[in-house]
């Protein structure tokens, strides 16, 4: 939460010529209603539910970037099914830069009642060990612009990555 998922994510798929696909917004934009709504009228599992079908059907997609949910790899399934479809970026924040990305977020379910920083700092307890176990590739986001991060992380994509390999091959005349 608050690594920057999203606006990275965004700024890939461009550099790459890819979908972006927000598997949040995508969660609501089927719900027709938003996150917080849902975690409001189903509570977490039921959301957890929802986005379980939503990444297992984006995942079966080519040619996109995925930004998931924060709590997506807290089910096994989804780790599995992210390790296996994809080439999982683990974007580490945090809890000091977290508070200060969502200082003034207020759409957040899981922080909506409590102490940010003791919420933040156990769901990382409870998650990095998790995003470690599945991730391709870590990238430390602290410190950095979204613009440096996207820029670098591409950069290491493009080493990396065996899709974004592909392309280069592709575009090599022979």
């Amino acid at each position: 939460m608050g690594s920057g998922k999203s606006s990275i994510g965004r700024r890939l798929a461009e550099h790459f010529g890819l979908r972006l696909a927000d598997a949040d917004r995508e969660i609501e934009s089927r719900a027709g209603c938003s996150v917080n709504q849902i975690f409001e009228s189903e509570g977490e599992a039921g959301f957890r539910t929802r986005e379980r079908a939503t990444l297992a059907e984006l995942l079966q997609d080519e040619g996109l970037v995925l930004a998931t949910g924060g709590g997506a790899v807290l089910d096994a399934a989804n780790r599995s099914l992210m390790r296996e479809r994809g080439f999982v970026v683990y974007l580490q924040a945090g809890v000091d830069q977290q508070l200060q990305r969502l200082a003034q977020d207020r759409t957040r379910p899981l922080l909506a009642h409590g102490d940010r920083e003791r919420i933040l700092r156990g769901l990382a307890e409870v998650r990095a060990p998790l995003y470690a176990q599945v991730a391709h590739l870590q990238f430390d986001t602290d410190g950095h612009s979204e613009t440096d991060t996207a820029e670098h992380l591409a950069r290491l994509l493009e080493v990396h990555w065996p899709f974004a390999a592909a392309c280069r091959q592709r575009s090599i005349p022979s």
